[in-house]
């Protein structure tokens, strides 16, 4: 016979945010134009990875104050999923929430007043689409799916 564990309460949260973010992660990543259509996705090219890390970076040094330290906690405020459309200047084109924390709507101003402010990115060879999930903590600190260090 097989014998089945049985998981405490904590563990199980862990293991469900896990999935959580594992799947929210499959869909964030970067984009690139196509070439024919205009229009194309290449979240598992190198590049697109690569520049999705830069512009996680320079989010984190234009707010380095603040970015949670260690791991968040395991009940976070909000997470939002955010695609942000970067001109071939570095200048902040479009956003457009994939998925808003609608519970929580002045986090979506302050999101997008960060990412505006941080304005200009390292400029990419073409205009980008740059989507990465934020991880938001009550305190208003948050850490990007890119860059996170985990949650407790």
């Amino acid at each position: 016979m097989t014998q089945m564990t049985v998981l405490n309460a904590p563990t199980r949260r862990r293991l469900l945010w896990a999935a959580v973010a594992s799947l929210a992660g499959l869909q964030a990543g970067c984009s690139l134009p196509s070439r024919q259509s205009g229009i194309g996705r290449a979240p598992d090219s190198p590049a697109s990875r690569d520049y999705r890390r830069v512009v996680a970076s320079h989010l984190y040094r234009r707010n380095s104050e603040r970015i949670y330290q260690g791991m968040m906690p395991p009940n976070l405020y909000a997470i939002g999923v955010l695609q942000v459309d970067i001109n071939r200047s570095g200048q902040v084109v479009r956003t457009h929430w994939l998925r808003a924390p609608s519970h929580a709507p002045e986090v979506v101003a302050e999101i997008e007043r960060i990412v505006r402010r941080a304005a200009p990115y390292p400029a990419p060879r073409s205009t980008v689409t740059y989507t990465d999930t934020w991880l938001w903590d009550r305190s208003g600190r948050f850490q990007l799916d890119t860059l996170t260090e985990g949650q407790l």
